[in-house]
This record gives C-alpha cells, structure tokens and sequence, in this order.
C-alpha cells in the first residue's frame, strides 16, 4: 500500500522563536486495530541552536533515554513499540502508563515516526501549545465497515490528580469494552502524571463511522491528545480500497483560528482522496471556501463538514490550493493522498490558522526524507515542498532563492498570501521569508508515505501556567520572542507586567494583550487563577472535659464571609467528640474524660462563586483549666495614697485572657464596679483588690491583688560651699552632685532653681557639675529605682577670695633686690617663679602667686619697680662756675664731684679749666648718675688790629663738641654776630666786614655734653678794643 504525509511548518517566530520549538514536549498514545508486524518507531529530533544541548526522555516520570542535539546535527531515538502503541481492546478504555514526555534546557523540534509493513505516520509536537483543557475529538470518518480499522483517540496527563470528562459523541457510539453512547452519554476518568487513557472503536460497527467525532473532552488539567484511525479509510465514493494509519496531535480549542489555506497533496481530485474534515467548536459556524459569500454549510458545536476535493482551484502548473475561512473557530484537518489514482495512501494533519503572527523563519526540520522502516525504500521517497507566504515577500530554501517555476502562485479568495511548491527536497531544511511563512512536504514511496505539521501551533497566544496551580506559587506564560506584552487582571492593566511571563499575586481573571510588528494587537482568552488553599494550625485551650466548646469557621486572611454548607470535618479527634451543624457551619468539641491533648482538622469555603477562596484548619487541643495566683503590686505613696498599675499583677492565665478587676470579692462576683481604667487606680495601702481572668475560650479563675506602698527615698537638706568665679567674685561654681542629700541607694538626682520647678519638673539645671550662682537654695529631686520621689534643699555659699594684705607694690634701686612675703594664713602658696614658699627675693619686675585657703585659689600681682633715676636737665658754666639743674628721681638731691664728698648745693666754683665730672643722686641713694662739663678758657677782650695779638675771638679749639654754637649781644640784648661751623667759631670783632665800635659786649656759647643731652651754656662780657 502506499500513503502520503503532507506536513505544513507552520512556525511562529519573531525575533528569537519558532512555534513549536519548544523546551518541553508531549506525545499521547494511540491504539491499533490490527498489525502488519515489523513495526519501528522513532523519536527525531532537532534544533536550531548552535550550541549542543541533551534532551532527556520519559516513559510514566522515569527517564528512559538522552539525546544530545545542536543545529545541522539531528538525532533520533528508537521508542518501543509497546510504549506508545496498544493492541488488542484490553489497552482501550482503561488506565495506562503509554506515553513519551522530553524535556530539553533549550527549544528544539520533536516527531515521532512510526511504521509497519506498508503503513507508517508521524506525529509532530506542538509543544505546550499541544496541552490544553478543552479538546474536541477528530478522526477521518470510516468508509469501510471492517474491524482491522478503527478512531483512537488518546489522552495523556501532565499532572496528578487531573479530572477528565469525554461527551458530546454519538448514542450510536460503541467502544471497545462495549460501552456505548446510549448507555454512557459520557465518560469520567482520573489520571495521574503520565498516566493515558484511549477511547478506540472498530469500523464494523456502524455508529462509529463518524459518531466520535467531535466528542468534547474536558480537563481540569492540562493535557496532550492524540486523535485519528489506526487503520482508516476516508475516500468519498466507493470502491474504498486499501487502508492506512492516519493519526496527528490536536492542539486544544484556545489555540484554533478561523483562516486557512491548503496546498493540494499528490491524489487526483476524481477519487476524492483529497479535501479536509473541518470541526465547529461553536454552534451557528458557517463554512465559506475560496471566499465565496455563500457558505457551503452552518454547523454547531461539536459537529463537522466533509470538504470535497472538488473545491481545490489550479493556480499554478499542477499546483492546486484552496482558502477556507470560517465565521468561528473550527477545527482544521487536510485529508490528502501521497500517490495519484490510489486510495490507500493516506494522509491526516491538522492545519494551523493563518494569522500575522506567523513566523519569518522556519529552522530547522531535521531529516524531511527520513521514516524508521524495516527494510529499503523502494522507488526511493519522493518529497515536495510547499510553501505559503505573504504576498510580496521574498523567499529563500537552505539559503538559495526560490525561481519562477516555483512560485509565487495566487491564493483564490484572499490577495494576503500565496503559495509555492519546490520537488526533490532532501536533508534538513531552512525556510526563510522577509514577510510570515509557513511551509510543509507532501511525500510518499511505493510502499508507504509520511509527513505531519511542525511548526505554526502557538500563533494564537494562550496563556499557560508554567510551575504552580494557585496563588501563591503559580507562574502563568505566554510564548515568548513577540514585541511587546501587558499583562491584565480583571480587564485592567498590571503596571509594569510586561514581560511573557507573570506571577499572579491573587485570584482572578488574567490575560495578556501582544503586539508583534504591524500586526493588531489581540488579547487571549482570560486565564482563571485561584488561591490555593490555607493551610492553618491554630492551638486552642479548653477549660475542662465534658465542657463543650462551640467553632465558628473563619478566614484568616480573606475577605470571603464562609458559606455554612461547605464546613466538614477532614479528621476528626481522637481523644474526643466533633460535631458540625450544617444550617450554621458551627463545630462543637467536647473533650474525653482524662484527656490532656488532642487534634482534628476541619475545612470551609467562602461566598465569591468564581474565585472561592478555602481554607483547612488543623486545631491542636489543649486541656488546661486556668489557674491563677494572687500577687502584690507596690506604687509610690503621694500625700498618703498612690497609683497602682492593677495590669502589671503577675497573677498568671494566658496572654490572650481578658481581665477585669473590683474592688471586692462580692463586686467580683456580681460583676459591679469594674475597676476602669485599672493600670491607674489611686488608693491607700496597704490595701487589697481582686481580678477576674476569662479565656477565649471561656475559662475563668480569680486571684487576690495586695497594694503596697514602695519606700519613700531617705533625704536630707545639705549646705555647699563654692570658690568663687574670677571675673565676678560675688558668684561661684558649685558641684551639686557632692551634696549629700539622701543615704539611700540606688537613686537618680533631678536639680532645679526654686521647689516649684522641682515639683513641676521645669527648668532643670542640666549642668550640675558645673553651676555657677551667688549665695543662694537650690532643690534637688531624689527619686529611687521604683520611681518614688521626695525633694531637698541645697543652701549653696560662695567662698570669696583672699588676697594677702602684705604684698603691695614695691620700688627698688635697679641692681637692688627685695623679699615678697604673702605672709601666713594659706594652705600653700605657688609663685610664678615656680616656687611654692611664703616668700621670695625679687628683682625688678611683675610677679603673681596663687593663695589657697578654704580649698580656693586667690590669684595676687605684684610689681617690684626701679627707682626712677635723676636726670641733669641741663649745666651752666659761668667762667669757671658750673651750676647744675636736675630733675625726675626723689628729691632732696646730693651733688659730688668725686662720689665721695656730697652736697645739698648744685653750684660748683673754683673749678679748674678743662673737663669736669659731676655726680647726682636722690634719696634712695641709688648708683649716681654723671654728666662730664668742660670749663673753657674764655677770653674776655680782642684788640683787632692785626697785629697777631688778640686780634679774633677764637673758640674753634671746642668744635668737637656737639651743637656748638656762640652769640654776641649788645648791650641792649641784640644779636650781632653769631659763629658755627660756617666760620669756623671765630669772630674778628667785625659785623659784614666793619668793624664794631669799642665797647663792652656780651657773649652766650653752648654745646651738648657728648655723654647726655645735657645742654651746657657759658656766658659773660668780652671787651672790643678797635683802632678806632
């Protein structure tokens, strides 16, 4: 027999993905009706990744074989027979372990190929996009009425726990265990992770001609489906010879599409081993075919069309396609044959719906020519390659543009897309296109044919959970690799969820709105996440045995008011008894006689209908009756009463127990005159009040307070003497904490200025160390550890200074040297000389010492001052008389001429001619002071005659002297001549060169003393005697 296998890649890549590349693969089972024997099967594997990765392979969760695969080096992997194919009716209808999952760190593509003698089939993985909830079932329909053909249809679980309901077929419907659609209208099965399950039928029986198709099968888990005949037979007229397997993976209903184009296989159109079978998933969906607006047929949910080979319109050399479009979601699947004029070379593939979110590229499909089979092809396999693109776009295979033999050919009913077709393809293959593409090989040999889609099945995004189930913990997903997405809670935006991924923080409606290029944007089907349950522990005391205790269920964290009639019991004690009221939902316990502990766990659920939160409580039982102590409390007395903090009793009981407290017993028990507030009760003491302690649980015990005063802090009022302050010696600085003020220990010290800020606690004195003040009564607050307080005085005196009487301002020759004697009366004495005796010997100069006595320190100057010398203003020397004029220093002076011989008188005559030294002192009698005079030989007449005799006056002999100048006068006291340095201190008796007239003149001549600057003057009368 021979068979064709169209398969159409359909991949969904932007960016970096490809559609049913993917990280995680499932493939479901299937049940064959007969056998030709020489089965082999094949896992294919391949990738587009660069960089070698392995890819593990699981039979029920254990790993049962690793491939390791990179791009240009696909690798295959022989599969059991058993493992995924069943025979015989005891391997339908029941739970199986049948069933391959492979999981790989990076994406690649997955087939699994599968032959017998004359038939084989592959079956290509959508991926994730293959798992879903809601499934409707699709096979050819059977024309041969034969028990060597069959529909299966198989369900493989990805989780535990996972509900499965199948209705929706034919009452005509029978199984191979015999259930029918009569009897079992619809089917539940319970699978775990890995587990199968196939509904099979034979074709001997009439009801099963096409009365699965379109069964409903409903999860509540997601799950892999594998659907079609092994064997089967779908020509639409008779003779219905030979027979093929004709098996795909469906894709769940939220990954359907309404748009789709088909590429003719290798069967003539007369036999009508050519067409499709389209699946409506919603009632009222018409069917329209090359556009025509008129719709061959309107069909409802669940039921399906056979298209005719008919419809297929030549738009190229032997290049046959067909547009279908549908006004809802359907499902798709091209029937199609590998060889012309045979009928028993079938094939069966589920078509992808077009959209622009379809991929640029496809890569890469590893080994297209390749089908495991017992023996050598022959003739060889012949493949074509067709492909479907947007119209305008360029096209490249294996890198090598496409000719104009090859395409493009016009697509009937749409301008959006058209179509090519490529003989002989080999290898692996690469399909490139600058606009969305999709693309597929219809192949066959003489025997046998294979082929199946490979890519395009997540072109509609879905959402899928990645890990998890609820919140918190679950991680939903969408494929990633589109331009921009924007994930929705409720319809409304989630800021900053933009990304193919998102954790749900809790329950609701969650969808995910895409964008890719300049295609619409479009939004998925919303994604219902729940919270998971709460798991809590809550411990509770009960009083007693035999005392019921009443538990009203309630949330806690939600916001959900808990509905009474979900309440039930999940495990009930052991040590006691557990009742549930259903009208109300409240649980009663009552604990056994001699029980101490005991636990039982209760569930309930909330009132929200869609997203109804639930939680399970495990209750750990504790039997502990309250008992309480008395205890005392002890406040400080205040004018004879205190406040007592009743709170603070230790009397025992739970930190959860409420408590209240009276006066009396008898108010205790009557439950008057609560004492409120209670952590502030004034009384007097000693004195006694009572407590109530109740539980939570309803437990009560009493306990008796007594009230006590705390000792009141033993004070006493202190004097305090300070040294005084040395730029203000009225105030002095005091250390207030050396006052001794109270014996008792421990205590805090408060200091304030008057007692009504020690009462008041305001203006403390926050320096108390270091407080300044005259004499005057500061307070101090004495306050114990308990807090108890009294208040004392402080009488502060300030010690002032003392300064020595005896040390006063001296005056001392400036050789002398003196004693400073502070006298006695100081506890020591510290000079600036360094030394620390009563006195020292001092010379000239300013000296300090600090006194102590009374514990402070007097700081004292003193000057120790030369005597100021006499100063001899000036001399005069009247011939050889020389009178002195002194000044300054202490008189009465003393005058000598040779520090021997004093006397009061400062005029010395008789003195000889020349240098004279004279000597003054005052009355300290200190080292003289001396002025050294020269006595000139004065000349009392000049005769200027020119006879060399007396002829000049002529004192040049004393121009050594300093400032030496001499005058003439006339009588009448003018100045007529007067001699420096100019005329050398000479006078010739002319005036302007004319002599004077003869006479009597007088003369003043003066110099400074070299040694001072005492001015010496000389005066007296010089006779003129001229000519005349």
């Amino acid at each position: 027999m021979k068979k064709i296998i169209l398969i159409l890649l359909l991949s969904l890549f932007s960016s970096k993905i490809l559609a049913q590349r993917d990280t995680d693969h499932w493939f479901a089972p299937m049940i064959a009706s007969s056998s030709n024997g020489s089965q082999k099967q094949a896992l294919y594997l391949s990738t587009d990744s660069m960089v070698p990765f392995s890819v593990s392979i699981y039979n029920n969760n254990a790993v049962i074989g690793t491939v390791t695969i990179s791009k240009g080096n696909p690798q295959t992997f022989d599969v059991p027979f058993s493992l995924m194919v069943g025979q015989g009716t005891t391997d339908a209808m029941s739970v199986k372990t049948r069933g391959l999952y492979l999981h790989g760190n990076l994406p690649f593509f997955a087939t699994y190929r599968f032959s017998e003698v004359n038939h084989g089939e592959i079956l290509t993985s959508k991926g994730k996009a293959g798992l879903g909830k809601l499934f409707y079932a699709v096979y050819a329909p059977l024309m041969n009425n034969q028990n060597t053909q069959n529909f299966s249809c198989s369900i493989l679980a990805t989780e535990d726990n996972t509900q499965i309901k199948v209705s929706g077929y034919a009452m005509t419907t029978w199984f191979y265990n015999n259930f029918n659609g009569l009897t079992h209208p619809s089917i539940t099965i319970n699978l775990n992770k890995g587990q199968s399950y196939t509904f099979a039928g034979f074709a001997n029986r009439p009801g099963n001609k096409d009365g699965f198709i379109g069964a409903k099968i409903e999860a509540t888990k997601p799950v892999s489906v594998t659907n079609g005949n092994y064997h089967g037979q779908f020509g639409m007229s008779p003779p219905y010879n030979g027979e093929d397997i004709i098996m795909d993976q469906s894709v769940p209903v939220e990954r359907l599409g309404n748009e789709f184009v088909l590429i003719k296989g290798k069967g003539n159109l007369i036999p009508e081993i050519e067409g499709a079978i389209i699946v409506a998933t919603e009632d009222n969906t018409e069917i329209r075919l090359n556009n025509n607006p008129t719709p061959v047929a309107t069909i409802n949910a669940g039921k399906y069309y056979r298209v005719s080979a008919m419809n297929y319109i030549l738009n190229g050399p032997a290049h046959h396609n067909m547009y279908i479009k549908a006004s809802k979601n359907v499902y798709v699947y091209q029937l199609l044959s590998g060889i012309e004029d045979n009928d028993a070379t079938e094939g069966f593939n589920y078509i992808p719906p077009l959209n622009c979110f379809l991929p640029n590229v496809i890569d890469e499909i590893g080994k297209i020519g390749e089908l495991p089979y017992y023996t050598t092809f022959n003739p060889p396999l012949f493949v074509k390659l067709n492909i479907l693109t947007q119209t305008g776009a360029t096209v490249m295979v294996n890198g090598t543009p496409t000719n104009a033999t090859e395409g493009p050919f016009p697509v009937t009913g749409t301008p959006d897309w058209v179509s090519y077709s490529i003989p002989n393809i080999t290898g692996n293959v690469t399909v490139t296109s600058t606009k969305a593409v999709t693309a597929g090989i219809a192949g066959g040999s003489g025997n046998l044919g294979y082929g199946g889609y490979f890519a395009g099945f997540n072109s509609i995004p879905v959402i899928s959970k990645s890990v998890g189930e609820c919140v918190p913990g679950i991680i939903l997903e969408v494929e990633a690799g589109f331009d921009h997405y924007q994930w929705n809670l409720n319809g409304n935006p989630i800021p900053g969820a933009n990304s193919n991924t998102y954790t749900p923080t809790g329950s609701g409606n969650y969808t995910v709105s895409i964008t890719k290029g300049t295609c619409v944007p479009l939004t998925t089907y919303p994604y219902k996440v729940q919270n998971c349950l709460v798991n809590t522990v809550k411990p509770m005391n009960i009083c007693s045995t035999r005392t019921p205790t009443a538990i009203t269920p309630a949330f806690t964290n939600s916001t959900q008011t808990p509905v009474p009639g979900t309440v039930q019991i999940v495990t009930p004690p052991a040590n006691g008894t557990l009742t549930l009221d259903p009208t109300t939902g409240i649980l009663t316990y009552t604990a056994n006689v001699g029980t101490t502990v005991d636990t039982f766990t209760y569930k309930f659920c909330g009132n929200d209908p869609e997203f109804t939160d639930c939680e399970q409580v495990k209750v750990n039982i504790t039997v502990q009756p309250l008992v309480l102590t008395n205890a005392t409390v002890k406040a400080c007395e205040i004018n004879g009463s205190g406040i007592f903090d009743l709170t603070a009793a230790n009397v025992g009981g739970p930190a959860t127990a409420v408590k209240r407290y009276y006066r009396t017993l008898a108010d205790l028990s009557a439950g008057i005159n609560e004492i409120i507030p209670a952590n502030a009760f004034q009384s007097v003491a000693p004195a006694e009040v009572y407590v109530k302690a109740t539980t939570i649980e309803g437990c009560t015990a009493n306990a008796k307070i007594s009230l006590e005063f705390h000792p009141k802090p033993v004070i006493m009022d202190a004097d305090l003497s300070g040294c005084f302050v040395q730029n203000n010696t009225s105030t002095g600085t005091f250390d207030l904490t050396t006052a001794l003020v109270t014996t008792t220990n421990p205590v805090t010290k408060r200091y304030y200025p008057t007692l009504t800020d020690a009462v008041n606690g305001t203006n403390e004195i926050t320096t108390p160390t270091n407080f300044v003040s005259p004499n005057t009564t500061v307070y101090v607050k004495v306050i114990t550890a308990n807090g108890c307080f009294d208040f004392a005085k402080i009488t502060l005196k300030v010690t002032p200074p003392k300064p020595s009487p005896l040390l006063v301002d001296q005056y001392i020759c400036p050789d002398a040297r003196t004693t400073l004697d502070a006298g006695p009366g100081y506890t020591s004495y510290q000079w600036s000389t360094g030394a620390n005796t009563q006195s020292i010997i001092a010379s000239v100069g300013t000296y300090w010492v600090i006194l102590t006595s009374n514990g402070c320190q007097t700081k004292q100057t003193v000057n120790v001052m030369p005597v100021p010398s006499p100063k001899i203003k000036k001399v005069d020397v009247n011939n050889n008389t020389v009178t002195l004029t002194v000044e300054g220093g202490t008189p009465p002076y003393q005058y000598s001429k040779d520090e021997m011989i004093w006397q009061d008188s400062n005029v010395f005559t008789n003195l000889v001619r020349g240098k004279n030294i004279f000597y003054v002192k005052d009355s300290y009698n200190c080292k003289p002071v001396q002025v050294e005079v020269l006595v000139p030989n004065l000349v009392n007449a000049i005769t200027p005659n020119s006879d060399g005799i007396n002829d000049t006056l002529d004192y040049s002999e004393l121009s050594y002297l300093k400032d030496l100048k001499f005058s003439i006068f006339n009588r009448y006291g003018q100045l007529m001549y007067s001699s420096d340095k100019n005329n050398s201190y000479k006078w010739d008796g002319t005036i302007s060169g004319m002599p004077v007239s003869s006479g009597t003149y007088w003369y003043e001549i003066s110099w400074t003393e070299p040694a001072s600057t005492k001015l010496t003057s000389y005066t007296g009368w010089i006779m003129v005697k001229n000519r005349n």
